[in-house]
């Protein structure tokens, strides 16, 4: 059986976009403790997708 791994999400964990996609913020970033190097939009490390790279550090 799969287990829906939304429900261990809070309201402040994600939101969903004009388009319906599933966007996780800062809070959420920050809770999980590590870059994903996905090149999230709230992403709070500094991770530059384009450069592989950071821009700033915590």
């Amino acid at each position: 059986m799969i287990e829906n791994k939304l429900n261990n999400f809070s309201e402040e964990d994600y939101y969903i976009n004009e388009v319906g996609y599933r966007v996780f913020t800062e809070h959420y970033h920050l809770k999980r403790g590590y870059c994903c190097k996905s090149g999230c939009k709230h992403c709070p490390y500094g991770y530059d997708k384009k450069t592989d790279s950071f821009k700033n550090n915590i």
